[in-house]
This record gives C-alpha cells, sequence and structure tokens, in this order.
C-alpha cells in the first residue's frame, strides 16, 4: 500500500547494464544505491532493466530491444523519468529521449540535483550551480525543446530552469562569472583557515551517509544537521572541540560517493581544502552497510585524487548498533560460510586486525564505545599538538578516563 506521502513522488524507471567489468551482482549493488540517490532526490522507483551487453550502445545506451520494452513499460504505467546508472553522452541522452519521450537522467545529473536540493549556503549553491553549467553545456543542443514539455522535478532545479541558459556563449558567460565568484570566496576561506591559528586540524570522511554528521554533533555537542538521506551535509561545518583540555578543530566535510561526478570534485575544491589541510582524518565507515568495504576503497581512490592518501587515519566503523549478519545454516552441506555470516569480533580477526590500533568500533547514535573514540583522538592530536608545541606538552598528560 503507497502512503500518502508518496503520491508526489515522481514515478521512475532505472536502466543499468552488466558487463565483464560489471558483473551482475555489482550492477545489482550500483542500482540499490541509484534507487536510493532517486529516493533521496524526491522519487519513486517501479521497475529496473538491466541488460548483458559488452559495451554501452553509443547511440541509445542498450540494445534497441531492451529500449523499446523500457518505452512500453513507460507508457502503460505513466513513468515520468528514466534515469541511467552511467553517464550519458549529450548523443545518447538526445536518441533515449526522443524514443522515450520522457525526461532522461543520468547517475550524474541525479547526484548533481541532489546537491541542488541540498545546496543550504550562497557558496554551497554557487558550487553546484557551477558544476551543472559545466555538465549541461556539451548537452545543449536539442535539449531544451525536451526540457520545455517535463517542466520541474528531480533534475530540473538550478539552470536548467532558465530559458536564457539555451545559449551556448551565456552558459560560457555564466561560467567564468561562477568560477570568479568561487575564486574569491576561495580566498576568503583560506583567510578564515589560516585565521584559526595553528590549532591541530581533524577532519571527518567517508562515504555518504555513514554517521558523520551524527558522530560531529555528539562530539562537538553541536547541532549539525543530520538525517538518513545521502548527501544531507553539503556545507563543511568547523566546530572547536575539546577533550581532556586539549582543544582541536573538526570539520565534517561532504559525503563521498561511488562514480562521484568530476564536476563535482572540481567544484568542491574549497570544500576539500579541509581535508587537504587537515592534520588528522576519522575515516568513517558504516559497517552496518553490506558493501562497505567497496565504500572506503571509493573514499580512499577520492582521497588519492585530491592528495591526501597518506595522511595519517583512524578507522572508524560505525553503526555497530544497526550490523547484523546473515543467518548461515550448519545443516546445509552445500552452502559455503562468507563474509557476510561473520560477526562483528570475527571481522575484527580480518584484515581490520592489520589496521592495528587505528581501527575503531562505535556507535554514534547509541554513543557505544565513544570513551574509546575519545582516547584515540586525543593521543592522535595530543601527539602531533606536542610535535608543533614541544614546550607545552606538560599541559597535556597522558589521557585519563578519570579526568572526562
Amino acid at each position: 500500500m503507497i502512503e500518502e506521502k508518496d503520491l508526489n513522488l515522481e514515478r521512475a524507471v532505472l536502466i543499468g547494464i552488466i558487463t565483464k567489468d560489471q558483473n551482475e551482482e555489482k550492477s545489482k549493488e550500483y542500482l540499490d544505491e541509484l534507487e536510493f540517490l532517486t529516493f533521496t532526490a524526491g522519487g519513486d522507483v517501479i521497475k529496473r532493466f538491466t541488460q548483458k551487453m559488452d559495451m554501452p550502445n553509443p547511440k541509445t545506451f542498450i540494445g534497441s530491444g531492451k529500449m523499446e520494452d523500457v518505452r512500453q513499460f513507460i507508457e502503460d504505467n505513466d513513468i515520468g523519468t528514466a534515469i541511467f546508472d552511467d553517464e550519458l553522452s549529450a548523443a545518447q541522452e538526445r536518441n533515449i529521449s526522443k524514443i522515450l519521450n520522457v525526461k532522461v537522467l543520468d547517475r550524474t545529473n541525479l547526484i548533481l540535483d541532489i546537491f541542488a536540493q541540498r545546496a543550504q549556503t550562497s557558496y554551497a549553491r554557487t558550487q553546484v550551480e557551477l558544476a551543472q553549467c559545466e555538465y549541461l553545456l556539451p548537452r545543449l543542443r536539442g535539449m531544451w525543446t525536451h526540457l520545455e514539455r517535463q517542466k520541474g522535478g528531480i533534475g530540473m532545479r538550478g539552470p536548467g530552469e532558465t530559458e536564457i541558459e539555451t545559449d551556448r556563449r551565456i552558459v560560457r558567460d555564466k561560467i567564468a562569472l561562477l568560477k570568479s565568484r568561487i575564486k574569491t570566496i576561495d580566498k576568503q576561506m583560506a583567510v578564515q583557515r589560516g585565521n584559526r591559528g595553528k590549532m591541530v586540524r581533524v577532519a571527518l570522511v567517508g562515504y555518504t551517509n555513514v554517521g558523520k554528521s551524527t558522530l560531529m554533533n555528539v562530539i562537538s555537542k553541536s547541532e549539525v544537521f543530520a538525517e538518513n538521506k545521502l548527501f544531507a551535509t553539503l556545507d563543511t561545518t568547523v566546530r572547536k572541540v575539546v577533550i581532556q583540555n586539549l582543544p582541536f578543530l573538526l570539520s565534517d566535510t561532504v559525503g563521498f560517493i561511488r562514480k562521484l561526478p568530476t564536476q563535482l570534485v572540481d567544484s568542491f575544491k574549497s570544500t576539500l581544502d579541509e581535508v587537504r589541510e587537515a592534520d588528522l582524518l576519522l575515516h568513517i565507515v558504516d559497517i552496518s552497510h553490506p558493501n562497505f568495504e567497496e565504500h572506503i576503497e571509493s573514499v580512499e581512490k577520492i582521497l588519492g585524487e585530491i592528495k591526501s592518501g597518506d595522511k595519517p587515519t583512524i578507522m572508524v566503523f560505525n553503526k555497530i548498533d544497526a550490523y547484523q549478519a546473515e543467518p548461515f545454516d550448519d545443516t546445509d552441506l552445500v552452502a559455503q560460510r562468507t563474509e557476510a555470516h561473520y560477526s562483528l569480533d570475527e571481522w575484527k580477526k580480518t584484515w581490520m586486525n592489520k589496521v592495528g590500533n587505528n581501527a575503531l568500533f562505535i556507535s554514534a547514535l547509541n554513543k557505544q564505545n565513544l570513551e574509546d573514540f575519545k582516547k584515540r583522538v586525543y593521543n592522535e592530536v595530543r601527539e602531533i599538538h606536542v610535535t608543533r608545541f614541544p614546550y607545552n606538552h606538560f599541559l597535556y598528560p597522558d589521557y585519563n578516563y578519570e579526568d572526562m
């Protein structure tokens, strides 16, 4: 039964492919995430379509037979949006739009749209608008006539709403203007970061929706917006935190995601500067998510791209309260036990054991093991601080639980 609040959601179908580089299981994981992205943007996924292919069709992404199946389903079920799991070329988007006669989005466009919804400050809105303009520029030809039939909703926010954006020259001028505006704000933010002095900087990093903002609220006793949706936080929040009389700066940064659009990495440069300039990274992982190992790889890949992969890092496995191992039937002689059946204690004996003291297991929501977390962070920050200010080492003794 559909809840009343769901009646206004945009009805959408998802389309993905299965290739030698992306098997059926991987494709399902990506489409699961795409469905969560669609829900976050305000859509309701009615059906998924997948096709096995050696490579995407250069004209229509999927084959003509499967495209006809999609078209027929859209026509029969009053679907308004078709969302593809990979970035479409301008030509593919035009061709598919003509066939399906509905709004056509790809993963990049969907993520950009969510960012447009989430942007609260003038700076975040400017960053998102720049990313949208750079994404839309090569897709202007033939796109706006299609958009005239599809006003509003997912993918229609931001620069796509104004008719003036149909002119390439004006869009290029706008991109130049936005870049100039961001450059000015970047200088102001650099000055702000410089004015913070030599305080140790700690940055929360991780995949989107892993609980960074919740942890920030608990540790800094502040009210940072936190919600069980993707990209709840766009603007970097910096708070002064004090543990055992030792002050340091803690920043909550935008969450990462697989296939993060290049436009966003570029336009959110200043936000990512908080990560680049941090002395210590707290890599937050949602251990209750079935694909958390892939999330770790994605975050580490992006950290490497922004030249922050070699920073001191503590791996913090969050949401241990929500972790549930899949049940395993010992009487089934055919079934094989996999990592999905591991308990938390068993996980700790795997590769996580090699992480050593750099791995922590907590629940920010239920405040489980937060004392261990504070102790570890204190010791790391103290070591950095004493190195920076050797004459202050006597002010910050070794961590003592009783002093908390």
